[in-house]
Formats: C-alpha cells, structure tokens, sequence
C-alpha cells in the first residue's frame, strides 16, 4: 500500500508543480482527498479511468459525455473543467453574457462510484451469510463469512440488543447496515488503487447524509414520551413557562446530536488520509537536501506510513463501531417509556 502511494504522490506532486518547479503541497494532498471526474490509473497520474459527466446547461439541454473529454484542459459542447476560482475542480459552462457559471451537476464521480462499490460490497458479504445458512442450516460458517457472521453477532449482541432490548429487532437492520457500510467505505479508503482510494468518510456531505439518517430514525419512531420530554420536560414551571427555556435546550440538542456524529466520523478518518500523505509527501519535501537526507527521509516516511494505515484499519472500525453506538443509543432515548419498564419490572417481580 505504501509503495503504490508513494509512486502516486511522486506522480501527483510531479504534476502539482507551480511555474517556477516548486512544489504545491496543499495543492497535492487535497487532490488526493477530494472527489473528481475520474479515477487514477495505478502508477500512472496522468491517465485516469473515465467517468460519465451528466450536465444541465443553463437552456435546460442535458448534456452526457465522458470525463475523458474535459479532463487536462479539454473542452467539450462549451463545458470544461474550472482551474481556479470559486468552481475550481468542478465542471463549468459559460452563459451568453460570457459569465462562468456551474451547471447542475448529476455526474457520476469518483465518490459516487465508490459509494455504488461499497454498497455492491456491504449486499456481498451480507448475502454470502445468509447462502450460507439457507445451504446448511445453523452450521457455524467458516472463513470470510464466518468472520462477517461473527461481526454482525458482535454488534447486535454486543451495542443493538443490549441497548434497545424487546426493540433490538425492529431498529438492528437499519443498524447493522449502518454500521458494514461505513466500515466498508472506510476499508475501501485505505486502498491505493481501484476499487479504492476514494475518501468518502472523510466528505463531509456523506457522514452528514448518515447521520440524518439516524436524525430520522430517532424522531419519526420516537414515542409519545420522548415528544413530551422535549416539549414539556419534568423540569421547573418556571423553566419552561412563560420562557420555554429548557424546552429550547431540548430543541437544539436534538441537532447536535447528528452534528457529532457528522463531525466525529468525518474529522477521524479525514485526519488519518492526511497523515498518511503528509508522511509521504516529506520525502518530495526533504528530495531537494541530498540523496542522504532523501534516503533517511524516505525509509521514516515508509515505516510510519505503514504504520499509520495499520492504526487506520483499527480505527476504521473503531468509527464505524462507535457511529452505531451512538445511533442506537440515541434512538433507544426516543423509545424510553416509564410506564413499559414499570411493567416489566412487576412482571419480573411477579415472576419471581
């Protein structure tokens, strides 16, 4: 992994030089983070596989065309690629007026591909345990499925049923879905080469999707009590009438709770890409002091990029695993009811 990504970044940061020759860093690691309109050829920067652009002018004609056509300074039916300014890396047009704008833009790009990969993935592993159970009942699955069935035990036992208890159930596929498909999209960001590289979780707009997700889950089956908690919470008349003061706290907390989970998964997995390319980026930094210092640099650089993906496959799973801890804890908050555990510890006491 390492050896590919060093020659991808050498290639890239041969291609992100300024006019003078120098180096363009930043312009170099956020090539490798955000999305594009193609995906690297291994070893190769400068060929890319092409991707479908599908565009709306500003006529409303809808334009489809391969990235191919645009990509290294190409234009196509009036549409290029922006290298600078507001709209820099995104596909644009120019009006009658000869103003730039930005088209509506459904192309199919690195990220999205990536996620159709994932989601192909997640349906693949999930599938291959349940074959294997339909082909030989209860027996326990050996290898790759049996690994996934021992992960998929160990979330629901472990974080959904211990949790939501008699509502494990209803909630555990919404969850365990959750929970393959961000350790898979992450797994899938720490390859260097198709079908991977691309950096999903750590695109803010995919972790913020997710955790609207959970939102929705939370407050559309929260019961009548968790409304009520918010609303009209047992707290101080005076707190919440005629100032609803705590009824306005319950409000917003409501929203930073996918803000957390929208931030906490996007910042860990971004933060552990850019090391990784920084460490190697050092050895571009430090090529213009000598083949000594060059050589030393190179062998730090390899030996803690290496590591670094090393702690990157456990935090991996870690985020996934702590994303659906937090989901299931907060809707097992929206499915409090005072008046079932009363019951149920009288029957328990009944019982007994």
């Amino acid at each position: 992994m390492v050896v590919l990504s060093t020659i991808l970044v050498s290639q890239s940061a041969n291609a992100s030089t300024s006019e003078g020759g120098e180096l363009q860093i930043k312009e170099t690691i956020f090539h490798h983070l955000c999305d594009g309109y193609g995906w690297e050829v291994p070893f190769s920067h400068h060929h890319r596989i092409p991707l479908p652009i599908i565009v709306r002018d500003c006529s409303g004609q809808w334009h489809c065309f391969s990235s191919s056509r645009v990509t290294d300074g190409g234009t196509y039916e009036g549409f290029y690629i922006a290298h600078g300014g507001a709209y820099n890396g995104k596909v644009v047009s120019v009006d009658a007026n000869g103003n730039e704008y930005r088209p509506i833009d459904l192309s199919i790009t690195k990220n999205v591909l990536a996620l159709f990969i994932s989601v192909f993935v997640v349906i693949a592993c999930v599938l291959s345990v349940a074959n294997w159970h339909r082909r030989n009942g209860h027996k326990a699955p050996h290898k790759g499925v049996g690994a996934i069935e021992s992960l998929i035990v160990f979330v629901y036992d472990g974080v959904i049923k211990s949790t939501l208890k008699d509502q494990a159930r209803r909630f555990a596929p919404y969850l365990l879905t959750v929970f393959f498909f961000i350790f898979g999209m992450n797994l899938l960001g720490l390859m260097v080469i198709f079908p991977g590289g691309a950096n999903l979780t750590g695109n803010i707009a995919v972790t913020l999707v997710l955790a609207i997700m959970t939102f929705l889950v939370t407050n559309i089956f929260g019961t009548k009590h968790y409304w009520k908690d918010i609303f009209w919470p047992d707290v101080p008349l005076w707190l919440k009438f005629p100032l609803p003061i705590m009824p306005v706290i319950e409000i917003f907390g409501m929203f930073t709770k996918p803000a957390a989970l929208t931030v906490r998964l996007f910042a860990n997995m971004m933060g552990g890409h850019m090391i990784v390319i920084v460490l190697t980026m050092l050895i571009f930094i430090f090529a213009p002091m000598g083949a000594g210092v060059t050589g030393a640099t190179t062998v730090v650089s390899v030996i803690f990029s290496i590591f670094m993906l090393l702690i990157d496959v456990l935090v991996s799973f870690i985020q996934a695993y702590v994303f659906t801890m937090l989901s299931t804890i907060f809707i097992s908050l929206a499915q409090e009811n005072p008046h079932h555990e009363e019951e149920s510890e009288t029957t328990q006491v009944i019982e007994k």
